[in-house]
């Protein structure tokens, strides 16, 4: 059972930021986690009331609040358009409506869940998280770093120009993925992320001639076996690292082919 007490509707982030210096204190998002825990704090701070729950979309980037909700990025017609629909295909198999109705982008990049179908997808894009402390760094980096007190105030992405893919697979439709898979170009280059595996999502770049390899049967086999080399998988309950892996590299396979299928016009 989770127990708070006391309940801070913080107002403003440097109010937020002392007060979650404190070990016994805990920022508040969608709160869909953590209200399943058994853990007591002194005090939960609601970043609610700071106006962190706008997707706001400029000529060079898209700045999304930490408290976004995974059904606003969902429904966002500016990043689905640049994201040739990843956006949406990245989240829409997280439990259900109500729940992504709840969920913050925000909990999703700063908790590194190695289950995330949203670090996933932002990885495979030229993205950065702005922190209150910390600064601007590049998702990558701060996929990579421990747990902190630190505060999300918002994700960046860059209008870079991209063109992405996204894959998952589940045992059930709305359960845990056992591997997701993100395939994008950023000014050609290539990258594939593959998350759920079932630690914290992995970003490898593709080779200069990947275009060319995608071409034909042959050319896309051999670049998900290299790609799946490059990732280190486990086991859990809902699958062996072995069954893992061939899992990736079938999803590896379908992504690059409908990148093929694509640059064809097929």
């Amino acid at each position: 059972m989770l127990k708070i007490k006391n309940y801070v509707k913080a107002e403003s982030l440097e109010q937020a930021y002392e007060l979650n210096q404190k070990k016994s204190t805990c920022i508040l998002g969608g709160m869909l986690w953590l209200k399943m825990s058994s853990r007591s704090f002194q005090t939960a701070v609601d970043l609610s009331g700071l106006g962190l729950d706008q997707i706001e979309e400029t000529e060079e980037e898209f700045s999304i609040g930490a408290m976004v909700t995974l059904r606003q990025m969902e429904k966002h017609e500016g990043l689905n358009r640049f994201s040739d629909n990843a956006a949406a295909e990245s989240v829409k198999s997280i439990v259900g409506v109500q729940f992504r109705n709840l969920a913050t982008v925000g909990g999703s990049i700063f908790g590194r869940f190695g289950f995330s179908d949203v670090l996933t997808f932002f990885l495979a894009l030229d993205t950065y998280v702005e922190l209150y402390h910390g600064g601007i760094i590049p998702l990558e980096q701060f996929a990579k770093q421990p747990y902190d007190r630190d505060i999300l105030i918002r994700l960046i992405v860059k209008k870079t120009k991209a063109d992405c893919v996204y894959l998952s697979y589940r045992n059930t439709k709305t359960d845990f993925p056992v591997v997701t898979c993100a395939i994008s170009s950023l000014d050609g280059k290539g990258c594939a992320v593959i998350g759920a595996r079932p630690g914290r999502a992995q970003r490898t770049e593709l080779p200069d001639a990947w275009r060319e390899m995608i071409t034909q049967e042959e050319g896309r086999e051999k670049l998900a076996e290299q790609t799946a080399a490059r990732v280190t998988f486990g086991s859990n309950m809902r699958a062996s690292a072995q069954y893992r892996e061939q899992l990736a590299k079938v999803l590896l396979k379908r992504g690059l082919k409908q990148f093929a299928e694509e640059r064809s016009g097929n």
